[in-house]
């Protein structure tokens, strides 16, 4: 990938390191991303599944899992796997699967509780579980985090203090727009320094549409939108603003043959439910018309003077 430096500044800085990422677009790795979660952890459906029935319920995770990284091999693609350490607990072969895959495995915290629902202490506890629990089962080190339903947010800046305490290099945990649950619209768009250590943010991805920012990172948006509207801003991304996207999907968002859930409101039906059944071939799509890669090697492989960093807010 050709790049022109125009400037070099260490990630701690405050001060912006602004890189041109050269003519054209088509020649940026984008990131791929799976939060590696069973359906019933999914915010839309936390009313249904208290963590204490948990193990009760009929675990699809595994399976789901193995379809992407079939669907990965095919493409040639390496990705990063933000796994839930509940999950690993329970499906260690699947971890070491992705591992060997090539692709890298980092952290979604240990019981997919909201950031901005615990005290420091619960956090800084569930952050250290998960990473020694993937450490130990994947046999490699975890540099990623991920907050569950991007829930660091506005006031909740502390958490990076925490997670670099932890032995995190990045976390990806910020959405830049206007959410009902979560988001800092105002936020950077691109990975900055988020506190005084070095610790990066990588925050998920948005276009500049209608004066705000508008979101093509994958998830929800990538079921609910048509599939042209969110390649479009996925290519406006990589040609105007000469930046890799990050695109994230969950296991379940393949999976139309999920059990349903009756009793939840038609806006989280609406939200956990639609297009599931064209998700996969979705994504087979934007595998073969975009590049992809690894969170790691495409944000840190080369820190800090081939990472775009702005200042601390």
């Amino acid at each position: 990938m050709s790049r022109n430096r125009s400037q070099r500044g260490g990630a701690g800085s405050n001060t912006p390191v602004h890189m041109e990422w050269g003519a054209s677009g088509s020649s940026l790795v984008n990131a791929m991303t799976v939060d590696v979660e069973d359906y019933f952890h999914a915010e839309a459906l936390s009313g249904c599944f208290p963590p204490s029935q948990w193990d009760a319920v009929e675990g699809r995770v595994e399976f789901n899992v193995a379809r992407l990284l079939q669907l990965f091999d095919m493409a040639g693609i390496e990705a990063t796997f933000f796994v839930l350490g509940w999950v690993a607990e329970r499906y260690p072969q699947m971890v070491r699967n992705i591992a060997a895959a090539g692709h890298e495995i980092a952290s979604h915290g240990y019981a997919h509780r909201r950031v901005d629902q615990q005290e420091r202490s619960e956090f800084e506890a569930d952050i250290r579980k998960a990473k020694a629990i993937l450490e130990q089962t994947a046999g490699r080190m975890v540099v990623g985090y991920r907050a569950p339903t991007f829930s660091i947010t506005r006031g909740g800046f502390w958490a990076f203090e925490a997670l670099e305490r932890a032995g995190y290099r990045y976390s990806s945990s910020i959405f830049p727009i206007r959410h009902d649950t979560y988001g800092i619209p105002d936020a950077p768009r691109f990975p900055f320094n988020p506190a005084e250590g070095s610790i990066i943010e990588i925050p998920m991805t948005t276009t500049v549409r209608f004066g705000g920012n508008f979101p093509c990172a994958g998830g929800g948006y990538f079921r609910l939108l048509p599939y042209w509207l969110s390649r479009k801003n996925m290519r406006r991304v990589n040609n105007l603003d000469r930046r890799p996207c990050v695109f994230y999907v969950h296991p379940w968002e393949i999976d139309p043959a999920q059990p349903r859930q009756g009793s939840i409101s038609r806006r989280s039906s609406w939200r956990h439910y639609t297009n599931l059944h064209a998700t996969e071939g979705r994504l087979e799509r934007l595998l073969r018309e975009f590049r992809w890669g690894r969170m790691d090697r495409i944000f840190l492989g080369e820190m800090p003077s081939a990472m775009a960093v702005e200042g601390a807010r």
